[in-house]
């Protein structure tokens, strides 16, 4: 997959990823060829960029499956908004509600659990809180199904993802969408949002021991093992171990996600940041149990390695810093007589064999330089070069 601009888009290329509108409307659905209207709808709502299976239109190769179905996460998203909407207005949740919606992310996310994690959707700024939510509530899902919890407390696992941002609806819309750095007022005003939304859940729910759980969630869910969170800068067993799951998840999403003040970083840098970078803030046996079950290299990412210029071809579980890949190019950059098929998982080279990942406007460039896109060596759709220039 490479991201491009909207301006580099070209009819029939197929989008990697949806867009929701906040009440969960989809404006472009991802496996769907691209035509002139989408290009010009992305313009019109201001997308900058998204990411494609292949920049060639004649190639249409479908892009990797969720963990849960697309309508689920539509319905989250709709489900997500008038939640905030209501508590806005009301101050209550329909908790019968988010608990519906939560059994069928559970189901969604049992029946798919042969899908690695890939690329989800792309987030406008005044709908990231709604979409950052649900991705939060079917990932902390995951882990917690990984962790064989109870269908009671998965339930509250996912609930919580759902509601772990309600706090958000007391701060200023203005800093939530900041394109610059925030001062330190409005910074105090963003951390503030665990406890306002901690405060509200309770107050719904009458302190129940379900409200208590939920609450946990939202109140704790920026604290770090090693005390460097907020709002109360707790430790180790002093945070709920469901709060744990859902800054795994918050953190992961934020990070491969589009925000005002940053671009989006591959999964393999977040995998880079969250286990070395913030090494200390997160439960070490939930991240590694979740990075077994996200794809660090997604199919289709270009890697430079040792060897030369390869696409990944397989991820599995267990085994996602190791991919399978097929070596296409020399290190310089040309075309191997034949291509190689390598599973780093059984070299001994390992993950080291891995010099970087290309970045999307390196790889453009060098699509261009070869005359065809090494997308085409994937699902067995291997066409020579020569062929590829033709074509």
């Amino acid at each position: 997959m490479v991201r491009l601009e909207v301006k580099h888009l070209k009819k029939g290329m197929i989008v990697a990823q949806s867009i929701y509108n906040k009440m969960g409307a989809s404006y472009l659905v991802k496996g769907q060829p691209i035509s002139q209207s989408y290009i010009n709808q992305l313009k019109k709502i201001g997308i900058p960029a998204v990411s494609v299976t292949s920049t060639d239109p004649n190639f249409q190769l479908p892009p990797p499956e969720d963990i849960v179905q697309e309508h689920t996460r539509v319905t989250a998203i709709n489900r997500v908004y008038a939640a905030f909407q209501d508590v806005a207005t009301n101050g209550a949740v329909d908790l019968d509600s988010m608990k519906d919606i939560s059994e069928k992310i559970l189901f969604d996310v049992i029946d798919m659990r042969d899908n690695l994690v890939q690329l989800t959707d792309i987030r406008l700024h005044d709908t990231y809180t709604f979409a950052h939510s649900v991705n939060v509530a079917v990932l902390s899902t995951m882990i917690g199904t990984l962790c064989h919890e109870t269908k009671e407390n998965l339930m509250l696992i996912t609930v919580g993802g759902l509601l772990h941002d309600l706090g958000k609806i007391s701060v200023d819309e203005k800093i939530l969408n900041k394109h610059t750095r925030l001062d330190d007022t409005e910074f105090e005003e963003i951390r503030s949002h665990p406890t306002f939304g901690a405060k509200r859940i309770l107050d719904m729910g009458h302190g129940t021991d379900t409200a208590r759980t939920l609450a946990a969630i939202a109140w704790q869910h920026h604290e770090h093992l090693d005390g460097t969170g907020y709002p109360r800068h707790l430790t180790e067993d002093k945070i709920h171990r469901f709060a744990k799951i859902a800054a795994i998840a918050d953190v992961y999403d934020a990070l491969t996600s589009v925000r005002p003040y940053k671009k989006s970083y591959a999964p393999n840098l977040a995998y880079h940041i969250m286990k070395t970078v913030n090494k200390g803030q997160f439960d070490e046996k939930l991240l590694s149990l979740f990075f077994n079950n996200v794809a660090i290299y997604p199919v289709g990412t270009i890697l430079k390695t040792i060897w030369g210029y390869g696409i990944v071809n397989e991820c599995t579980f267990g085994k996602t810093e190791t991919p399978r890949f097929i070596l296409f190019a020399r290190p310089d950059g040309k075309v191997l007589p034949k291509e190689e098929e390598i599973d780093l998982a059984e070299r001994k080279e390992g993950p080291s064999a891995i010099l970087q990942v290309v970045s999307d406007q390196d790889l453009r460039h060098f699509i261009h330089e070869m005359t065809f896109d090494p997308s085409r060596y994937l699902k067995g759709a291997v066409k020579k070069p020569a062929e590829a220039e033709t074509a």
